[in-house]
């Protein structure tokens, strides 16, 4: 079967956990590039990392490259280019380009003007704003390179959840951040700002052995080559576990807890979900083995003001210390002076990453003493 390079995007900062997911999943010899990983695969492989990989945040497949100086050779080459093994004719279609400063093809409407004319004229499928394909291109150093995006809604749009807090955490990144503290699904997991329970839900899909992507639909359903048998076969592989761990979450805003609850219900781990709204200070450490305490709470830049929020860091490290003996600890916040606040014997950071934004750091600790 025909290979082809497959580039799986992430936040740029999460590269090295994206690639260790590849790597686990099976995926053939993936590498870590800039704001992703890149491997060679096959349209199965596509498939399976849409619907399998927590982490990516979209899946694109580079179909072809050529070399294009001005509009006249790109639309002479766009004309060439075997479209009909990938794009459909009955299927509406749009272009994305992205131009580099060392290109003779610098103006990127004039660019996408030009092949969506091409792929109109020679395969005959429509251009649509709302098109379920869309085709990105990249022009460097006056090379055209041709991606399909086989996405569609990015990866973090599971399908289940309804309700969103403030300032939510993408359950991409949350996944991401989860396996940077060495979570597995081998242990429970709380989040004392839960909001609408993203770290909690995407813990216990973990836990329970769900695929991300088993509740949704993908922009590969509409692409040529597309076999449903397989794509099912692909979610037939997902082997649910049974668990006895329990996840919790909890937050001092009422609302957000009954959003929490009807989303852990879609994602169905309502079983393995305990939502309550409880302040930071009446936090209590659940019965049964420690585990991992994870938590994005607010850090001033969007929501509140900085000032008003060392008590709030403070309050957590100590509820921490002093009744969470055995668990461990990450916390993702913006401002290194917050996360001093808490108290806590954080571990030495990683690289930042980009969230809404903003750049943020996951700190983190070796279990408390």
């Amino acid at each position: 079967m025909k290979t082809f390079e497959i580039f799986l995007g992430t936040q740029p900062g999460l590269e090295p956990y994206l690639l260790a997911e590849a790597v686990e999943a099976g995926f053939p010899a993936p590498q870590a590039v800039g704001g992703g990983v890149t491997f060679e695969g096959t349209w199965e492989d596509v498939w399976r990392a849409n619907i399998c990989l927590r982490g990516a945040a979209r899946v694109l497949a580079r179909i072809g490259n050529f070399r294009a100086l001005h509009l006249a050779q790109l639309d002479k080459r766009s004309r060439k280019f075997p479209w009909g093994e990938v794009l459909r004719p009955d299927v509406p279609f749009r272009v994305e380009v992205a131009t580099g400063k060392r290109n003779k093809i610098y103006h990127a409407g004039a660019a996408q003007e030009r092949i969506e004319r091409a792929i109109t004229e020679e395969l005959g499928a429509p251009v649509a704003a709302d098109a379920p394909v869309v085709l990105k291109v990249r022009i460097e150093d006056d090379m055209v390179i041709l991606s399909v995006d086989t996405s569609g809604e990015a990866l973090h749009k599971r399908g289940f959840k309804a309700g969103v807090g403030k300032a939510p955490m993408r359950e991409t990144m949350a996944a991401s951040f989860l396996r940077a503290c060495g979570y597995e699904g081998t242990e429970p997991v709380l989040d004392p700002m839960c909001g609408s329970g993203t770290f909690v839900i995407e813990a216990a899909e973990m836990a329970r052995g769900l695929m991300p992507g088993r509740g949704r639909s993908f922009a590969f359903e509409h692409l040529v080559g597309f076999n449903a048998d397989a794509v099912q076969k692909i979610k037939a592989l997902g082997r649910l576990r049974d668990t006895q761990l329990q996840f919790y979450g909890s937050d001092r805003n009422v609302n957000v807890i009954g959003m929490a609850g009807d989303n852990a219900a879609r994602a169905g781990v309502a079983d393995l979900c305990h939502f309550t709204p409880t302040p930071i200070s009446a936090l209590e450490r659940p019965e049964g083995p420690a585990g991992l305490v994870i938590v994005n709470p607010p850090y001033g830049a969007r929501i509140g003001k900085k000032r008003d929020l060392f008590a709030l860091y403070g309050s957590f490290g100590e509820v921490m210390k002093t009744r969470f003996s055995g668990w461990r600890v990450g916390m993702i916040t913006s401002d290194r002076q917050l996360a001093q606040a808490t108290g806590l014997p954080w571990l030495p950071v990683a690289a930042p990453v980009a969230h809404g934004g903003l750049k943020v750091t996951l700190f983190q600790t070796a279990p408390l003493g």
